[in-house]
């Protein structure tokens, strides 16, 4: 058991190096910059990954632990009716790609996760975004895969276990949700607002 527990915090410490680090600081700073002016946040990814889409929509539509407004953020993942028909209808490879293209206007990001980073509907998702002029946040392992090309804030790591991968992009995830809302909203310090 210990040696395990100190393997994943090896895996950690070696994931959340400098470089790494400021590529938080900067996607921390264009999700603020962008929910500031107005602008929403979509996010998909696969399996666990779409699990992951869902926690950090509901972090910014609810709350981190700040008692705030809520912050327009969507998971594409979210939709029996949408996901089944259209990839029923035409196929899955686009089942994202088609949500981007129904909500989103220039300026608002897409938020792209895939352990892989080779999730075809994920890149797929990734190139319309691209093409309607959205900002692109990619969170990958295996050094950010196929999502390299289409990605303006890379958060990619060279891990290529899931679990580890899915580890990391927790606690990423969590210190973006924890700044942005921070940025936003703190006034007279953390400490008062915080929700109990």
């Amino acid at each position: 058991m210990n040696y395990w527990i100190q393997h994943r915090l090896n895996c950690l410490e070696e994931a959340f190096n400098p470089k790494y680090c400021r590529a938080l600081e900067h996607t921390i700073g264009i999700v603020a910059r962008q929910f500031k002016a107005g602008n929403k946040l979509l996010i998909c990814g696969n399996g666990g990954s779409a699990a992951d889409a869902q926690h950090i929509a509901a972090e910014f539509v609810g709350r981190f632990q700040l008692h705030r407004k809520g912050l327009p953020a969507i998971a594409l993942g979210t939709n029996p009716a949408t996901l089944t028909a259209w990839s029923n209808d035409y196929e899955f490879e686009t089942v994202f790609a088609r949500q981007v293209e129904a909500f989103a206007q220039p300026g608002d990001i897409l938020w792209g996760i895939s352990t892989s980073g080779k999730s075809a509907n994920v890149v797929r998702a990734m190139e319309m975004a691209k093409d309607l002029g959205l900002v692109t946040i990619g969170m990958a392992g295996n050094n950010g895969g196929m999502l390299k090309d289409l990605t303006d804030y890379p958060l990619f790591v060279s891990e290529y276990h899931t679990p580890y991968i899915q580890e990391i992009h927790l606690i990423s995830y969590h210190r973006i949700c924890e700044q942005v809302e921070a940025q936003l909203f703190a006034k007279a310090g953390l400490e008062a607002q915080i929700a109990v």
